[in-house]
């Protein structure tokens, strides 16, 4: 039998990497596999190395389970049947100046991962590894399928085709199942009896379809909604109910997207939004990381749950011929005809044998466009900064970014930029270091 090698770039992301693993292991149709580990972190590889022995052995995997670890990247990809990304460039350290240069500038934020001033230098300071990432796919594996989980995810697959060339990409995110999974549960209706089709752009997705046996749920979820003001107290609901359809995302998320939240402070108070919640987040996966290496250095079992995220049934679908449908983050390319074509939309993906098949949705809803429609263009400028390097388009996206337009005028928004070059420094491509354009 052939073995599948599957290639994690960033595998020091420990927690991440131990939950693909767990989910991986438990097929047990899924053998004769080879996990090539790679992290530019001694420490955390080493560490990310231990937890998969641990978890191939007791998961029963080891006979059928190679696993190596490499602080050369080429030699992880190098003939690499998948590969998964979830890197992070900067780290905490970076994440932190994502929150608090803008804070200093009265710029609110919640996980500042995905749009507004932390997503865009998110996405400058990835852009750079993932164009030499891809030259070496294209080089080592070319026919690998690359498995994107690195945030901003929009961003950084619009960037990954148009830089790259890279056709067998896809983005990858767990809002749209747990968003069905919650709102079953809300519902009291088992989630696998749920009838489901969602579309739209990553963490601004809708929910088009949602029934129980041939019956529309929303009319229940009114019914509730109307009867609990504390779910009313919440921004997706909140949308939900003014848009008519629900977004994909949670509430910490979707207020970055728009102007009408963040920048109140009675709808921050009424939405019980927790500003600058990311870096909590932070702090306790590094937390997570320092006690999977400390249980390992002593020997004892790591506590580690399967996670049912897409990379590992993808891997499984297309290595066995088992189809099933997942949402994938692709070039739109007419797949939702009332959003741009070069931008990256979130869609439901056939997986077989023949590989990742995205669906064609049509048109949105009107309002719904209109939102993804800002979205799109914001990240548009983005790419368009780098591949055409060209710092004025960084702070055109900043312009374009609802939140950060709802917070500061536009020379403080070219101010705001500037101070964040400054603080990133050398992790931006050197065409888009330079300040004080004006």
């Amino acid at each position: 039998m052939t073995t599948t090698k599957i290639a994690f770039i960033g595998a020091g992301s420990v927690v991440f990497t131990q939950g693909l693993l767990t989910d991986l292991f438990a097929f047990p149709d899924l053998r004769d596999l080879h996990i090539a580990l790679h992290d530019i972190d001694p420490e955390r590889l080493a560490t990310a190395e231990g937890a998969a022995r641990h978890i191939a052995d007791r998961a029963g995997a080891a006979p059928y389970v190679t696993v190596s670890a490499h602080a050369d990247r080429r030699a992880a990809l190098a003939g690499a049947d998948f590969v998964i990304n979830i890197v992070q460039v900067g780290m905490g350290a970076s994440t932190r100046t994502d929150f608090d240069v803008p804070a200093a500038f009265g710029v609110r934020q919640t996980i500042g991962d995905t749009l507004g001033v932390g997503g865009i230098f998110r996405a400058l300071r990835t852009f750079p590894l993932l164009k030499e990432l891809g030259a070496d796919i294209a080089e080592l594996c070319p026919d690998a399928w690359l498995l994107n989980y690195t945030n901003p995810m929009a961003m950084n697959v619009q960037y990954l085709t148009a830089a790259t060339g890279l056709t067998r990409v896809v983005g990858l995110c767990h809002s749209v199942y747990w968003t069905l999974r919650d709102l079953s549960a809300l519902l009291d209706v088992p989630y696998q009896e749920v009838t489901y089709r969602a579309a739209g752009v990553n963490h601004q997705a809708w929910m088009l379809r949602f029934e129980h046996n041939g019956t529309d749920l929303y009319p229940r979820l009114d019914e509730l909604i109307a009867s609990d003001p504390q779910l009313r107290r919440r921004v997706r609901v909140d949308m939900y109910r003014r848009l008519g359809y629900y977004p994909t995302e949670t509430s910490e998320h979707s207020s970055e997207y728009v102007p009408w939240y963040l920048h109140h402070d009675s709808e921050i108070e009424r939405l019980r939004l927790p500003v600058g919640a990311y870096l909590g987040i932070v702090e306790e996966n590094v937390a997570l990381y320092e006690k999977a290496r400390d249980a390992l250095a002593a020997g004892t079992p790591l506590d580690v749950e399967a996670t049912m995220e897409y990379a590992p049934q993808i891997i499984h679908s297309i290595t066995t011929g088992t189809p099933r449908t997942v949402y994938g983050n692709v070039p739109n390319r007419g797949l939702i005809e009332n959003l741009p074509a070069s931008g990256t939309v979130e869609v439901p993906c056939l997986v077989d044998a023949s590989g990742v098949q995205p669906t064609r949705i049509g048109a949105l809803p009107a309002q719904c466009a209109a939102l993804n429609r800002t979205y799109l263009s914001m990240n548009d400028l983005v790419v368009r900064a780098a591949l055409e390097d060209d710092p004025r388009a960084v702070r055109q996206a900043a312009m374009t970014d609802p939140a950060t337009a709802a917070a500061l005028p536009v020379e403080r928004i070219w101010e705001l930029c500037d101070a964040m070059v400054r603080a990133h420094g050398d992790l931006l491509q050197p065409s888009l270091r330079a300040t004080d354009l004006l």
